[in-house]
């Protein structure tokens, strides 16, 4: 399936939201370079569709239910994944939610903001905090936080999104210091409009929605799930051994300014 002189071969990825788009996308793509891959999510039946997808091409997966926002979750699915495989390498955080509607920020409900925050930024550290000391005990891993093109920009009635992703950056770079120096690397990526279930749900899946957004972006299209997992597992990779603390935008030219 792959060569296994390579820097994931034997080794073993945490990733969470890994139910269907860009998680399922990151989980296929890290067990094609030879990691053993626990694949995280709250629903349970697009979860375990992921793991058999990749026992499906050759490599070994764990499903479990995981609901980033439940501290005993986080601990018990990162459990699973030591009694599973024996180790944690590298972990790609990013289960998110995105608004159920837009609205100014004084309109703006109390519940979907805790919502948004709560998972799309707590979680992150929740998860964060776990994963670190189990690669603390081995010498070193690898981190990346999904955070989005909101984490860089403003957008436009969104000010929960909008601050919890320009939260995760923060986070991330703040535990990217922490941390370095003890040989764990931790960096962001910031995808723009990525053609997903998620982004079916924003668009209202009507082809007026996505020809909106997709005259958003430069390059003329959304991305693909698959262009951010080659970006997640390259900033797990060897390759990049020295970005430390870094957002990468890769968003077809939306946030260039």
């Amino acid at each position: 399936m792959t060569n296994k002189d390579n820097d994931f071969a034997g080794k073993v990825a945490f990733v969470t939201g890994a139910a269907n788009g860009i998680g399922r996308a990151a989980a296929l793509a890290f067990a094609r370079e030879g990691a053993n891959v626990v694949a995280a999510d709250i629903a349970e039946q697009g979860n375990r569709e992921t793991a058999r997808l990749i026992e499906q091409q050759g490599g070994r997966a764990l499903a479990v239910k995981c609901n980033v926002t439940q501290t005993d979750d986080v601990k018990a699915a990162l459990e699973k994944t030591v009694a599973a495989f024996g180790r944690l390498d590298f972990a790609f955080n990013n289960a998110g939610i995105e608004p159920r509607k837009p609205a100014p920020t004084a309109d703006y409900d109390e519940e979907e903001w805790n919502r948004i925050i709560d998972i799309d930024l707590r979680g992150v550290f929740l998860c964060m905090k776990h994963e670190i000391p189990l690669m603390l005990k081995q010498g070193g891993g690898a981190i990346v936080n999904t955070s989005s093109g909101a984490g860089i920009i403003g957008i436009k009635g969104s000010p929960a999104y909008t601050a919890a992703k320009h939260g995760v950056i923060g986070l991330t770079k703040s535990a990217a210091l922490d941390y370095a120096a003890s040989n764990i690397r931790i960096n962001a990526v910031c995808p723009g409009y990525i053609d997903t279930p998620m982004m079916d749900r924003f668009t209202g899946g009507t082809p007026e929605g996505r020809a909106k957004v997709i005259s958003e972006e430069p390059i003329g299209r959304m991305g693909k799930p698959e262009e951010i997992a080659a970006t997640v597992v390259w900033l797990c990779s060897d390759a990049a051994a020295f970005v430390i603390g870094h957002a990468m935008v890769v968003d077809g030219g939306q946030t260039v300014v």
